[in-house]
């Protein structure tokens, strides 16, 4: 019931226990063949100022997704992972073990609320040992670890430039939970949210107070295409082309659903490419960074 624990299982390679998803639940390639139990009430024509329009008015919280449950009752699950952290982002805890307690055989409901990239990381552990595959998950997670530890030793010595990463446009919100710890392993200074804050939106105001060296653009389970195509809304605020990432060309777009915003192990490459963004460290592949111009144009890096 969450695209983080979908990422999870695959990781842990189960990927091929998984008998339902998300609609959201689009990695690792091949999850096309697993059914789908849930839907959307989000119309994918809606922008940014619409659906967070939707999502504080009629489809407040968990009513903004459908869940099958006949469906799900009929694939006979013996473990059902959710999340209790954000109503926005996933089907509620709640509305699952609703659909639960009316199955025949009840599976175990597991929760995952992360908040912090340890607690993410952490999350393999907890579902290797769920799973029957604990030997993996601890060499899965002692790999993560070290990655992230390589990181760290090599952005140690490096100047630290000030972050700003925003994870929806209008109303402008900060990215927080890990992603300050993403920033910070990269060999930033990030501002706005502390590590494992739930933020809220800010005024405007707040972000050029900050005035950031970099702007990162990673909007909540929005591709790069639908947030290069929303740049207005952030281009046309007052204060924009005094903004020093926007007059040293450090605005970059990112791959927000796949390395920032879900509680996965792919998170880890998410402070990879940070590295790459902040120092030109290591590579990208198309699509994962992209550094606009002033003039609202795009290029991959």
């Amino acid at each position: 019931m969450l695209p983080a624990a979908t990422d999870l299982v695959a990781e842990l390679g189960l990927a091929g226990q998984l008998v339902g998803r998300t609609h959201e639940c689009d990695w690792p390639p091949g999850i096309e063949d697993v059914p789908v139990v849930t839907g959307s009430g989000l119309h994918t024509s809606m922008g940014s100022r619409e659906i967070s329009q939707a999502v504080g008015g009629a489809h407040a919280g968990s009513a903004l997704y459908a869940l099958d449950a006949a469906k799900l009752a009929a694939l006979r699950p013996d473990v059902v992972l959710t999340q209790d952290l954000c109503e926005v982002c996933a089907v509620s805890y709640r509305r699952v073990t609703d659909a639960v307690r009316m199955m025949d055989a009840g599976p175990r409901v597991l929760s995952l609320e992360p908040r912090t990239l340890a607690e993410v990381l952490d999350c393999l552990l907890l579902l290797g040992d769920v799973l029957g595959v604990p030997e993996v998950a601890r060499a899965k997670h002692a790999e993560l670890l070290a990655r992230l530890a390589d990181l760290r030793e090599r952005t140690r010595d490096l100047p630290r430039p000030r972050v700003a990463a925003i994870e929806w446009l209008d109303p402008v919100w900060p990215a927080g939970h890990w992603v300050p710890e993403q920033i910070a392993a990269a060999g930033g200074e990030p501002l706005l949210a502390r590590p494992g804050e739930h933020t809220k939106a800010i005024d405007w105001a707040e972000v050029t107070a900050a005035a950031p060296d970099v702007l990162l653009l990673l909007p909540c389970g929005l591709p790069p295409e639908r947030t290069e195509a929303e740049l207005g809304l952030l281009t046309s605020r007052p204060g924009w082309a005094d903004l020093p990432a926007v007059r040293g060309g450090q605005v970059w777009i990112l791959d927000g659903p796949s390395y920032f915003n879900r509680p996965g192990p792919r998170v880890v490459r998410g402070a990879e490419i940070l590295a790459h963004v902040l120092h030109g460290i290591s590579t990208v592949e198309p699509g994962q960074a992209r550094r606009t111009s002033i003039s609202g144009g795009v290029r991959n890096v």
